[in-house]
């Protein structure tokens, strides 16, 4: 009995994590594909294993679900660049590691892209209220930072760069292809997510941002 004792709130712990990420993970669709506006907690509520009560409970409201998303969300990009180990790297490849990163993380999360769309058409009134984003994309920012001074300590990076630039350039390149793939194809009738010029793109945005940055 002692054993269930200890167990039980631990087991429960457990329960609410998973029932807060499968809240999350269903949500991130909701808000991605319909807008801040148009996302229902119910709908939310039908698809997964809880109730409308619940997700108040966890969350307090939809505009706090919504910050939840957009935080998670943000926080896995960055802890994919955070997982590269620029440290070990020349600082030219430790760059095109770190743009590599972005392509393949807005590739392959599609609702991130949609979710920034999304916020943007809400001015961003949201994300600026969730104090921890600013500290996840600062810290991005400063990663970048720490391996442009090193570069430009060992002579092989111009010193006029700015390391928010950087981080510009390559969220652009990769954002506008997953973004804007189906306006871009039908005027240009090509396919941005075609996978036999994944590599020419990936290798193509690596040697925009090594090409900026040299000497």
């Amino acid at each position: 009995m002692e054993k269930m004792t200890v167990a039980a709130p631990a087991e429960r712990r457990r329960d609410a994590a998973r029932t807060r990420a499968e809240i999350i993970d269903v949500a991130t669709d909701e808000f991605a594909n319909r807008g801040y506006s148009g996302a229902r907690v119910d709908e939310i509520a039908a698809r997964t294993r809880t109730t409308k009560r619940m997700i108040y409970y966890y969350f307090g409201g939809k505009e706090q679900l919504y910050r939840a998303v957009l935080e998670r969300a943000y926080a896995e990009i960055r802890a994919a660049e955070r997982a590269v180990d620029v440290e070990h790297l020349d600082p030219a490849t430790a760059v095109r590691r770190l743009a590599e990163v972005t392509f393949d993380h807005h590739e392959a999360h599609p609702a991130f892209i949609q979710l920034v769309g999304v916020e943007n058409a809400q001015h961003a009134q949201h994300i600026a209220h969730v104090a921890r984003l600013v500290d996840l994309n600062s810290s991005a920012v400063d990663l970048l930072r720490g391996v442009l001074e090193r570069g430009q300590a060992e002579g092989v990076f111009r010193t006029d760069v700015d390391a928010l630039d950087v981080h510009m350039m390559i969220s652009s390149f990769c954002f506008f292809r997953v973004a804007n793939r189906h306006t871009f194809g039908a005027l240009f009738d090509r396919d941005l997510l075609d996978p036999e010029r994944r590599a020419h793109y990936r290798a193509m945005l690596g040697d925009l941002v090594t090409g900026y940055l040299r000497i």
